[in-house]
């Protein structure tokens, strides 16, 4: 009799495969200007950047 609960190597190689994948793609529609959610996401990480970077100069004095 096997046991059920005995990790299958073979079910871990193959199903940690599809998670990488399905986050690749995730990550590739997130970076995407071509799709409106896509571009919506990459205007938004634009201006969150501008907006640290323009308070970290308010409050860091010039040179």
């Amino acid at each position: 009799m096997t046991d059920a609960n005995a990790p299958d190597p073979a079910f871990d190689t193959f199903t940690s495969r599809l998670i990488r994948r399905e986050a690749l793609r995730r990550a590739a529609l997130e970076l995407s200007t071509t799709t409106p959610a896509g571009l919506e996401s990459a205007l938004a990480k634009i201006s969150a950047e501008v907006t640290e970077e323009a308070a970290e100069a308010k409050i860091t004095p010039k040179r």
